[in-house]
């Protein structure tokens, strides 16, 4: 167990990182992350009130439709990456990272309050739900749609319902998750979390997973930690997440920062997020940060780690623009001496994100 934003959580069980790890991959896993904050948006000015914080088109959401957004503030940089999804219901689901729940609750708070003071119709309530997440390709969907009334097949990525889960009501399930395979986070009523967690692990197949195959699985992935690749002195163009930005919103230019990142979009920033494998020789990984050697190429190694499905070292960090095209050769410092590294497309393992036909 391990310090994790004010709260104590598994960093993994009795299987292991390594087989955990591989187990999401060829099977499926159970992931406790009820550390994440969880809003609800109420009132007819819900979607006006969120894309006055947000770069992306709520708007345009279809009812039980999702999208990962980004929180930005006024010098463009990311004060947090969060899902909203535009419920069938009446209000958006707002799902934000442990990390950052106090300080986006206040973001929202404030933002709430400002426009209640215009006139306008808009409230917050936080859940108190819990927050599972099943992921892993192909048992996931056999494992969850036998406990589901739901047609399980009908439900892309990034999209939500709500429904009954092994006979728990009032869950909603949203197809997502930060692994890269196929999978579903469950907001459920905390009293009934435990039980869910149960019937879900009565299962061979499914495994509980702690944060040590969390990380490694996302970076496989190429999926940002916030604190780590992506924080307020960073840019969505920088981070290379400008497909966060809806159209709309990118002519009405109406979000915090906008006018610094458009700028970057114009004019290309002088710093980009890449993937970088290093060969086999490095069994401790990387740690972060650690430094690029060469004054012709600095950057910033800011996640790394062995890659438990490439048998290879692979990290994310920024260079300097110029030198950020895939296959690009360069050296990276660790623990004082110096290895071959290359700088690699994401996601380094293919993903398996579901699109319902």
């Amino acid at each position: 167990m391990v310090p994790f934003a004010g709260w104590t959580l598994p960093l993994h069980y009795g299987q292991g990182h390594l087989q955990s790890h591989l187990h999401t991959r060829r099977h499926c896993s159970l992931f406790d992350v009820s550390h994440m904050l969880q809003t609800l948006v109420y009132g007819r000015d819900r979607i006006r009130f969120m894309e006055s914080l947000v770069v992306g088109d709520i708007a345009e959401l279809k009812p039980g439709q999702g999208t990962l957004t980004l929180l930005t503030n006024e010098k463009g940089g990311i004060t947090d990456d969060l899902i909203v999804t535009n419920t069938s219901e009446d209000h958006l689901y707002v799902v934000s990272n442990a990390a950052c729940a106090d300080k986006d609750l206040a973001i929202l708070r404030d933002r709430a309050a400002q426009l209640q003071a215009t006139g306008s119709d808009v409230h917050l309530e936080v859940s108190d739900n819990a927050l599972l997440a099943l992921q892993g390709s192909p048992s996931m969907a056999r494992v969850l749609q036998a406990g589901l009334s739901d047609d399980l097949a009908k439900l892309s990525f990034m999209n939500s319902i709500t429904t009954t889960v092994f006979g728990v009501p009032g869950c909603r399930v949203t197809r997502c998750g930060y692994t890269g395979e196929d999978g579903v986070e469950i907001s459920v009523p905390a009293a009934r979390a435990v039980e869910l967690a149960e019937q879900l692990l009565g299962v061979p197949d499914v495994w509980l997973a702690g944060l040590a195959a969390r990380d490694s699985l996302r970076l496989e992935a190429g999926l940002c930690l916030y604190g780590n690749d992506i924080d307020e002195t960073v840019t969505p163009a920088e981070a290379g997440l400008m497909w966060t930005l809806g159209k709309r919103r990118r002519v009405a230019m109406d979000f915090p920062g906008a006018s610094v990142i458009m700028a970057q979009v114009k004019d290309k920033p002088r710093r980009r997020r890449v993937g970088l494998t290093c060969g086999h020789g490095m069994d401790r990984g990387w740690p972060g940060p650690a430094q690029f050697p060469y004054p012709h190429i600095p950057g910033t190694v800011t996640s790394g780690c062995p890659s438990p499905c490439l048998g290879k070292n692979i990290a994310m960090g920024y260079v300097e623009a110029a030198h950020s095209r895939a296959g690009t050769e360069l050296t990276v410092e660790v623990r004082k001496k110096q290895h071959p590294a290359v700088i690699t497309k994401m996601p380094f393992v293919p993903t398996q994100y579901y699109m319902a036909k």
